[in-house]
């Protein structure tokens, strides 16, 4: 995760000393409407690209877990530097992916592997578990 954190950062630098944006690409499972996890991801994404002048996000959404890699692919030609996937059905691709492109940042949601530029995310459900029991 250091690792992860530390190339984000000189990606970020390399981006600000050329005057470029850093290009965060996201790789939905599901479509933005869908009131849960994809529409969760997108709000997030769409906070960050306004509370970070510096950065500039895609998505393609509905993906199906098969054709992950292919949208990486397409996402890295078009000049991403950090790619989110955001289901745990996408693990092998971004595993295929990270070694690809090894100067590629992958943030991968639920996953349990990591390599050198393969970063794992995932909630803290540890409150709603909470308030489960308190309610049970």
């Amino acid at each position: 995760m250091r690792k992860a954190l530390g190339v984000l950062l000189l990606a970020l630098g390399l981006a600000w000393a050329q005057g470029d944006k850093l290009k965060a690409c996201f790789i939905y499972v599901g479509p933005i409407g869908d009131a849960g996890w994809t529409y969760a991801h997108d709000q997030g994404r769409k906070k960050a690209e306004a509370a970070l002048p510096w950065l500039e996000t895609r998505y393609v959404e509905s993906v199906p877990e098969a054709q992950a890699l292919p949208v990486m692919d397409r996402f890295v030609k078009e000049g991403c530097q950090v790619i989110f996937a955001t289901s745990f059905g996408y693990m092998e691709a971004v595993l295929e992916g990270a070694r690809k492109y090894p100067n590629v940042i992958f943030a991968h949601a639920t996953g349990i592997k990591r390599a050198p530029n393969v970063a794992t995310y995932m909630a803290d459900f540890y409150q709603v578990y909470y308030l489960n029991g308190l309610a049970a």
